[in-house]
């Protein structure tokens, strides 16, 4: 946790950027899950309202920049203070990235629900969600218990969704070569789950930071960061 300081408006000024950061959070979260279920339940109005909470963490991530900048130049912070500071800057960047995953999602239901989809896919995107959404809750309670454990762990599991995302991408292949009137719909749901994927890697990405900002080590750079679809050998069903 964040050291306390003699001057007590310092410590005010870094409390205000953890506070920002954990509404950022649960706005993030929130427009992850809302553009899901708009996703899967046709609704139009939930993802209208998942658009328009786009401009709430563009605003927020403006005022932590702003504010972590204010506080460098007042009170010249070094060790773990500055850590927490630029990692403030880190997170907020990447919650941003979230929110934008999210509205990318949203804009997609209008699309998809106009054709002819398969709905055993839209739901098949659910569980991808769960998974990113689980990663991105953890990764926050991580950053507020300022815990290097759990950030590891978060890290190790980023595979997980990798894996589930790569065998989604070849049932969507299957689905579009069986018959050309799915193609459509498919790509965009392929758009859909390649957002939620990088969800996820935004989440490792917070975890980094958090497991920086705890020990002042950077973690080791040899995590695979990309997903197997290049590999994947599109065969007619029945090969």
């Amino acid at each position: 946790m964040p050291v306390a300081h003699t001057v007590s408006a310092y410590d005010d000024e870094l409390r205000w950027l953890v506070r920002r950061l954990s509404e950022m959070g649960g706005i993030g979260e929130g427009m992850v899950a809302d553009s899901v279920q708009a996703l899967v339940n046709a609704d139009m109005a939930l993802a209208q309202r998942v658009i328009s909470e786009d401009l709430l963490l563009d605003v927020a991530e403006r005022e932590i920049y702003d504010r972590a900048v204010l506080i460098i130049a007042k009170r010249q912070p070094m060790a773990q203070d500055l850590r927490e500071i630029i990692g403030s800057i880190r997170i907020a960047s990447d919650l941003e990235r979230v929110g934008d995953l999210g509205k990318n999602i949203a804009k997609r239901v209008i699309a998809v629900h106009t054709m002819a989809q398969p709905k055993k896919l839209v739901r098949g995107l659910e569980h991808l969600a769960e998974l990113a959404l689980t990663q991105l809750k953890e990764v926050l309670d991580a950053f507020a218990t300022r815990s290097p454990e759990l950030a590891t762990s978060i890290r190790e599991r980023d595979e997980e969704i990798d894996a589930i995302y790569t065998s989604l991408f070849r049932e969507l292949l299957t689905y579009m070569m069986e018959d050309p009137r799915n193609i459509t719909a498919c790509t965009h749901l392929l758009f859909c789950a390649k957002n939620i994927e990088r969800i996820g890697d935004h989440a490792t990405n917070i975890a980094e930071t958090v497991y920086y900002v705890a020990t002042g080590d950077q973690m080791s750079s040899d995590r695979p960061k990309d997903d197997d679809t290049a590999n994947v050998i599109a065969t007619s069903p029945g090969d």
